[in-house]
């Protein structure tokens, strides 16, 4: 039997959290035969619903899962730490300035950041949900600069499994038939959906996607504007944001940092920026088509970029370097 691997969740009694802690249970990220001690943490008026989950999760009776740590103390949830997964994060109230939740959220992932420099293990695979969750993570991995740059990333999954979602049921074939579209940019309303180089798999053949689509004002308008807009379409219709689908998406998310992308498939996640051929400025954390082998991931280079994609990924930058220079003038660095 392998070691047991240490998994921290935040936002641990949220509802994310609560989709998504029973598939970390259970094998569906680390491995079927992966022993997992979870480390929830939540803020100390969280504990008595946080004490539920924890409850619900001894019911579940799990085989892989050795040991459940409930705490509201930073020292405690981050120790010795394989995996983090920071989903808790200040949310945006009616309001309230956007200058004002990047202030918020700056203190939290700073205080985080500097919890995993001095507790965890220095390869912590560290993945950042709670929103802005670009700008939350690259505060994070300025907090921690013993730990390696590449170890830190942020959600886009979601929006990537939407974009294939979207294709696929277009094309009237199952999702897994759809590979290789690509998120550039912010998990925000300016993130680019591209599928100019989606590959749909039609009875048997794999056409390029404006191929099997055969709707290219659709792919260029409200395609994009949908999967942009989703997370806001869910909201208005549950009066809650996305839970179920953001859990999967992080299990997807994780399970692809541990075990590997398939040959000839990329995937969609934040990460540091630091040279690249598509003219992305460094110092960002954006999401690219990256492949991963080895718990290391590599972005996808050499994609034919046309004018038209050319100008929503210098958008979505403009938007991070933005997001950036304000969130590290409250950091102080």
């Amino acid at each position: 039997m392998p070691i047991d691997s240490t998994v921290l969740v935040t936002g641990a009694a949220g509802q994310i959290a609560y989709s998504l802690l029973f598939s970390i249970a259970k094998g569906d990220v680390f491995g079927k035969d992966q022993p997992v001690i979870l480390l929830l943490l939540d803020i100390t008026p969280m504990l008595p619903v946080l004490d539920g989950v924890v409850m619900e999760l001894q019911d579940c009776a799990l085989p892989l899962l050795r040991d459940i740590i409930p705490t509201d103390k930073e020292e405690v949830a981050f120790k010795d730490l394989d995996a983090a997964i920071l989903v808790g994060s200040m949310p945006r109230k009616d309001g309230m300035e956007r200058k004002d939740l990047l202030k918020a959220n700056v203190a939290i992932f700073k205080s985080q950041g500097a919890a995993l420099e001095k507790y965890a293990k220095k390869t912590v695979k560290v993945l950042v949900v709670g929103n802005p969750a670009n700008t939350n993570c690259l505060i994070a991995a300025k907090s921690a600069p013993s730990i390696p740059k590449e170890n830190f990333s942020c959600l886009t999954r979601l929006d990537h499994n939407r974009a294939r979602s979207q294709v696929a049921m277009r094309c009237a074939v199952p999702a897994t038939h759809v590979r290789n579209v690509i998120i550039w940019g912010n998990h925000s309303s300016t993130q680019y959906p591209d599928v100019h180089h989606c590959l749909v798999n039609m009875s048997g053949s794999e056409l390029a996607c404006f191929d099997a689509v055969k709707d290219d004002a659709w792919l260029k308008g409200d395609f994009i504007a949908t999967v942009q807009q989703r997370g806001a379409a869910v909201i208005k219709a549950r009066k809650l944001s996305s839970a179920m689908s953001a859990a999967k998406a992080i299990c997807d998310h994780m399970r692809d940092i541990w075990t590997g992308t398939a040959d000839g498939e990329f995937i969609s996640m934040g990460v540091y920026s630091s040279g690249n051929s598509y003219g992305v400025p460094d110092d960002l954390i954006y999401s690219f088509p990256v492949q991963i082998k080895d718990k290391t991931w590599k972005i996808v280079e050499g994609l034919a970029i046309n004018s038209f994609s050319q100008t929503k990924m210098d958008a979505t930058a403009a938007e991070l370097i933005e997001e950036r220079d304000t969130a590290v003038a409250f950091l102080g660095v």
